[in-house]
């Protein structure tokens, strides 16, 4: 009986007698290979990066700004401005629907100045929670308390940018800095946050919404004394937005003297809404990707089984006398199987290989480059995906040619030219 090494000494040596037809059979399998593992890579890339963008905003947030109330549903002429105040904020807090409410107000047109430098930054008054709602991670310092809050302190934390162009590689905490002329002292700075030239976040100086309000308030007219800029929050439910939106809808039509169905009058933003649709994006170009890798690779196993049929065509005397001189079906067959498995096992692993090496040579080179795309990565459903689809190419590349071969009589075999 033949052993195992022979077959795979007899399958090398089909194999190197046809040195150039293996190769392109194997090239074929491991671009194929290669191509379901990249493309799905790009896509999970994208994901990843437009996951990323969303996450520097914060998870799981709404962010309510100021709007405007049509007269009439759907029209847009004798619009009627409103403003978000603390007492929205405060009649917020009370909905259960809510698990975390903070609030912004904004001012682009005050002047920082430190004893090395000055800027015009972002500065913004908030609360303790904004770092609950929004991703702030501090790099020195803390950020505002409730007793900054309380006691209306003059105090600021940094964002990356400001913190650089004010203190260009000096110490910053507990130094000083003026803000239209009014002192205030650093007792933070937050890491960067935004991504390429996306730095709007890292201009910001953040204060006290107390002292915010107290030294600059909003400006305009029939704007209150305690106007915001925004108000920010998550639903108690992660993911669950609608029920939290519609009743934030209610409180703020309440108490600004409108009807909440007036959808136009409510200008907001909705990083949840939009994680679920990059998400549905991106799963649909997965199937696409998906799709086109794993057609590539069939067109492989297709040239495979062709390879293969054209072998047993061409060695039909050689298994002729194999078979006269007592090869058994079982064996004829073990060797053009196990020669088709070979070919894309092998194929396949060089594939996945350099699609991997190419991979982690892009995420060097590129990765933090591309505001809101990652490099692609080995996504492990793509790499098992792709040793699944090797195994059943292998076996219909193998077992087909090989049941033809161990089928042939061997006196025809010997006597076929």
């Amino acid at each position: 009986m033949q052993s195992f090494s022979d077959t795979l000494g007899q399958v090398y040596r089909a194999m190197m007698a046809n040195k150039l037809r293996s190769f392109l059979t194997m090239f074929g399998i491991a671009w194929g290979v290669g191509s379901l593992l990249v493309l799905v890579g790009l896509g999970e890339g994208f994901r990843s990066g437009q996951h990323k963008q969303l996450e520097s905003l914060g998870n799981d947030l709404v962010m309510q700004f100021n709007g405007t109330i049509p007269a009439l549903a759907n029209q847009h002429t004798g619009m009627r401005p409103y403003e978000l105040t603390l007492g929205d904020e405060e009649a917020m807090r009370q909905l259960p629907e809510l698990r975390a409410v903070t609030d912004e107000m904004n001012r682009n047109d005050l002047y920082e100045v430190s004893q090395w430098s000055n800027t015009s930054s972002h500065v913004m008054g908030t609360e303790p929670n904004y770092p609950v709602v929004r991703f702030i991670p501090m790099d020195q310092g803390r950020f505002l308390n409730d007793r900054d809050l309380a006691e209306h302190r003059r105090v600021a934390v940094l964002g990356s940018k400001a913190a650089q162009l004010l203190f260009p590689g000096r110490p910053l905490l507990g130094e000083n800095i003026t803000i239209n002329d009014v002192g205030f002292t650093v007792i933070g700075s937050v890491q960067p946050i935004g991504h390429g030239n996306n730095d709007y976040d890292n201009q910001k100086v953040y204060l006290p919404i107390t002292t915010m309000q107290e030294l600059f308030a909003m400006k305009g007219d029939n704007i209150p004394r305690d106007a915001l800029t925004s108000i920010q929050y998550q639903p108690t439910t992660k993911g669950e937005i609608d029920a939290a939106v519609n009743a934030v809808h209610r409180v703020i039509a309440k108490r600004h003297g409108f009807d909440p169905s007036l959808i136009d009058a409510f200008n907001e933003m909705n990083t949840i809404q939009d994680e679920k649709i990059i998400a549905t994006i991106f799963n649909a170009m997965d199937v696409f990707l998906g799709g086109v890798g794993i057609v590539t690779l069939g067109l492989g196993a297709v040239g495979i089984i062709n390879i293969m049929l054209v072998s047993v065509t061409e060695r039909t005397r050689e298994i002729g006398l194999l078979k006269a001189i007592g090869a058994t079906k079982r064996s004829i067959l073990a060797q053009f199987f196990w020669e088709g498995l070979l070919l894309t096992g092998i194929s396949g692993g060089i594939g996945i290989l350099v699609s991997w090496a190419f991979m982690w040579l892009l995420q060097q080179v590129l990765t933090g480059k591309m505001p809101g795309w990652d490099p692609p990565r080995l996504v492990p459903w793509s790499a098992a995906l792709a040793l699944g689809s090797l195994v059943l190419s292998g076996v219909a590349a193998g077992l087909y040619p090989a049941s033809k071969a161990a089928a042939l009589d061997p006196i025809e075999a010997l006597r076929r030219e």
